[in-house]
């Protein structure tokens, strides 16, 4: 895809912008019923959007994970060689929401074929990956990646990771909640950058709920 609309480009177009309110960060915070998820899938940016208005979905929050670089800057990172990916980091209800729900959309919302990258999105910092906080998380995410091969509409190895979780590193305000807020520039990056078109030869129509059972069970 054109190198135009990948997403570390017009981000720099944003990053002027008005700081987003930090109360959809704090939603999250400090309630103990709470259970934490956390995915890498290319651009962070559109690996917000599947999730957040998911039913027991708290919040969703855009930042760097699995490197070694402490307090990592968004420039650092997209451009390589941190070893930190671009991440969500979600907090849910497990009473309304399952982590083999949120596994099943993330899966739908990555190519799990690519080892270089996502979709327009190119290197480390935009591989896809699973970051688990627990033995339970390990153990389903295994099983989910089992169920996501037999679903796959394409032949090829999965290159997807499932790692252990470790700091997670909020991004700049102005990325979080980014497909809300630059709604226009948002939908021209996630056209141009192919990843519609993209999951559905990998997984077929998307469902009306995103990809996976939004309630659990």
């Amino acid at each position: 895809m054109p190198t135009r609309f990948a997403c570390h480009l017009i981000a720099v177009a944003v990053a002027t912008a008005i700081p987003v309110s930090r109360a959809s960060i704090a939603a999250g915070a400090g309630r103990a019923d709470l259970q934490t998820a956390t995915f890498a899938g290319g651009c962070f940016w559109s690996m917000v959007h599947p999730f957040d208005t998911l039913p027991g979905v708290v919040s969703v929050v855009a930042g760097y994970t699995g490197g070694a670089l402490a307090r990592p800057t968004y420039s650092q990172v997209s451009s390589g060689g941190t070893g930190h990916a671009e991440a969500v980091e979600i907090r849910y209800d497990p009473t309304q929401i399952s982590y083999d729900a949120l596994l099943q959309v993330f899966w739908h919302t990555v190519d799990p074929l690519d080892a270089s990258g996502q979709f327009c999105d190119r290197g480390e910092q935009y591989r896809s990956e699973i970051f688990y906080h627990d033995s339970a998380q390990l153990r389903q995410a295994q099983a989910s990646e089992t169920v996501a091969v037999h679903r796959l509409k394409v032949t090829g190895a999965v290159v997807t990771q499932i790692v252990s979780a470790g700091p997670f590193y909020v991004a700049e305000d102005y990325h979080q909640e980014y497909y809300k807020r630059h709604a226009i520039a948002y939908g021209i990056y996630k056209w141009g950058c192919g990843r519609d078109k993209r999951e559905r030869q990998l997984w077929g129509p998307v469902p009306e709920n995103g990809g996976g059972p939004a309630t659990k069970g």
